[in-house]
């Protein structure tokens, strides 16, 4: 059979293909026109599986209160109790240790706790009008957190108490200007300079929240905890942590009460047992038995408990006795040990050298993730509204590449945005603050000039942006490492005969601040954004927290300050040691470096390096 004979069959066979694709067709077509409704219902299928496994899923048949509904009476009532309560714990840190550790989930938590007792109560009685909601939980946290914020940022063991005449004595320069503390310029102070970091990231709000979804890992958190608690099995989960937290809270107080029973005119007992000898007691290596220790050290990372113990060690127990034997030689043998032209001057400037030098590494890489972060966000903000592009049409193109916005993400986006704050609003507060500002602190101050205030102003929300962005990223707020920029930078600028060193502390506090309220204001709108509380709620709630924490705080201080005479001295109960450590720093901005005693410069440039090199060796090898 050749090939000519298999042409006619092989005609045949594509006719009678043909004549069935028509026959098929209008099923076909069919097929193909019902394609998008079958990918819609799969796709309503989709979304309705991840509503029901979604969190605001739980919360759907929920009314979300209006913005003024959830400002409620009660919850600021909660809210200053608790803010006295953080504030003398914060106060107590500031002047112990100086690390503060993160209280918002325990805000959140005890917030939680409060509210329902006090609503079951309202209930059982029938007088109850409003529900507890998450919402108003969150107001509480904002407003908490915001209040006993300002007992770090106003400065009470740092800036501000080392303008006092005690520290001036421990450095000797007291001729170098003094201001004591007085509980009514104090409270002043921080009415005129606290205020103004709200209004400079409130138009930043959507674009740290939304667009760039930054983590803020702190303010996630809580708000996965408010979420947690105003669920059935929350509530339990909170009753059962607030008990927990009652059990030690009297332990720790009983064991605080058995202590003072026990504590001799030098402190020493159970205060400060010698388990090591006189000898080493007298270098500080004694066991603390201080429950207010234990608690820091448990809520804090073993990174930086294992760095204290070594930084202990190798300060107390090598480097200050090998330089004490250098008394006579390196410095006068009649300098008191106090003196800042004897051994204190080693103590303090060494520090302060790694502390500029870790905060140096810190602020250039946390720097350098937010360009390089700003730089991506600006780099896909294009494909970004493409993709909001194709979300708001009716039928998208079906695609894996194509991204889906979860049930979550839309409905708090759409709660989010719908209580706008005005920029104009946030704008115009700006400029009066700021223009009544720095009217203010020329007199209280008057060593700080008024230009001096308007260019800290006009860099500040370049810096609070800086840092609201920085602690979404690491959940690390920089603000004290910018206001020892402040220091640096406006005491070097009014000199030393023209009181350069309260200049530079006080513009240390105008800068602290306005970028520590700015990051905490941002955190609190992303935990805001996560349980549908309004912006608007968040900012007032933000706003009375700080006029309540401009006045609790500094109380606060001042009982502190009256009960203890003693309060700020090396070996006290509460040495305050950064107090010493900032006004050394503005020594130095303002005279230079030739006040120091012989060798501390060549001390202070080895450890300014080896700073920096434990960092690097620190991030270079990761997890490892």
């Amino acid at each position: 059979m050749n090939r000519g004979d298999l042409t006619p069959d092989r005609d045949r066979q594509i006719e009678e293909h043909e004549l069935q694709e028509t026959r098929f067709s209008p099923e076909l077509d069919r097929v193909k026109s019902n394609k998008n409704v079958r990918r819609e219902y799969q796709r309503e299928e989709e979304d309705r599986e991840e509503v029901e496994e979604s969190v605001e899923g739980i919360f759907e048949s929920r009314e979300v209160p209006s913005w003024k509904k959830q400002l409620t009476i009660r919850a600021f009532v909660v809210s200053f109790a608790l803010s006295i309560l953080f504030s003398f714990i914060v106060m107590k840190l500031n002047l112990t240790t100086g690390i503060i550790p993160s209280l918002n989930v325990s805000a959140g938590l005890l917030g939680f706790f409060f509210v329902k007792t006090w609503t079951k109560m309202l209930h059982k009685s029938g007088l109850l009008k409003q529900p507890f909601t998450r919402q108003e939980n969150t107001v509480i946290q904002t407003c908490v957190v915001a209040s006993s914020g300002i007992a770090f940022s106003g400065g009470f063991g740092t800036y501000l108490f080392a303008m006092s005449q005690r520290i001036a004595d421990q450095s000797g320069d007291a001729f170098r200007g003094v201001k004591d503390p007085s509980l009514g310029w104090i409270i002043a102070f921080l009415f005129v300079v606290s205020f103004l970091g709200l209004f400079s990231v409130v138009p930043l709000r959507k674009i740290m929240i939304i667009d760039f979804k930054l983590p803020y890992p702190s303010g996630t958190a809580t708000a996965h905890l408010i979420n947690s608690f105003h669920t059935p099995q929350g509530a339990k989960l909170a009753k059962k942590q607030v008990r927990v937290l009652g059990k030690f809270f009297s332990f720790s107080f009983f064991w605080g009460f058995f202590q003072w029973f026990f504590t001799a005119g030098e402190n020493c007992g159970f205060n400060s047992f010698p388990t090591f000898g006189l000898k080493a007691y007298q270098y500080k290596f004694y066991f603390d038995f201080s429950a207010t220790y234990v608690g820091v050290g448990m809520i804090c990372p073993y990174i930086i408990n294992i760095s204290l113990l070594l930084g202990g060690i190798l300060s107390w127990g090598l480097m200050w006795p090998l330089i004490e034997t250098r008394k006579g030689d390196w410095f006068p043998s009649s300098a008191d040990s106090s003196s800042m032209s004897g051994l204190q001057a080693y103590k303090v400037f060494i520090a302060v050298a790694m502390i500029l030098g870790d905060g140096l590494y810190n602020f250039c890489k946390v720097l350098t993730r937010t360009l390089s972060g700003l730089v991506s966000q600006i780099r896909g903000k294009a494909d970004s509204s493409s993709r909001t592009k194709y979300l708001l049409e009716e039928d998208p193109p079906a695609s894996p590449l194509t991204p889906k916005i979860s049930y979550d993400d839309q409905r708090r986006t759409r709660f989010f945005l719908k209580d706008q704050i005005p920029s104009w609003f946030a704008v115009g507060g700006y400029v009066v603050i700021s223009a009544v500002s720095t009217a203010i602190l020329p007199h209280m101050f008057s060593q700080l000039r008024w230009y001096y205030i308007l260019v800290i102003y006009v860099f500040a929300p370049i810096l609070a942006f800086c840092n609201a962005y920085g602690a979404g990223l690491t959940d690390w707020s920089l603000a004290s490492t910018y206001g020892k920029l402040a220091i640096f930078t406006i005491g070097a600028w009014a000199g030393s005969d023209h009181g350069g060193l309260l200049a530079g502390l006080a513009a240390c506090g105008v800068m602290m601040n306005i970028v520590s309220t700015a990051s905490d204001l941002t955190q609190d709108f992303k935990t805001g954004y996560l349980t549908l509380s309004s912006p608007r709620a968040m900012f007032v709630s933000q706003v009375i927290g700080t006029a309540i924490g401009c006045v609790v705080s500094p109380c606060v201080f001042w009982l502190f300050y009256k009960a203890f005479d003693d309060l700020g001295l090396p070996n006290s109960e509460y040495p305050a040691p950064f107090a010493t450590v900032y006004r050394s720093m503005a020594k130095l901005g303002v005279e230079g470096v030739s006040s120091l005693p012989r060798d501390c410069l060549v001390l202070c440039y080895a450890f300014f390096g080896v700073a920096i090199i434990i960092n690097v060796v620190k991030d270079g090898l990761g997890n490892r």
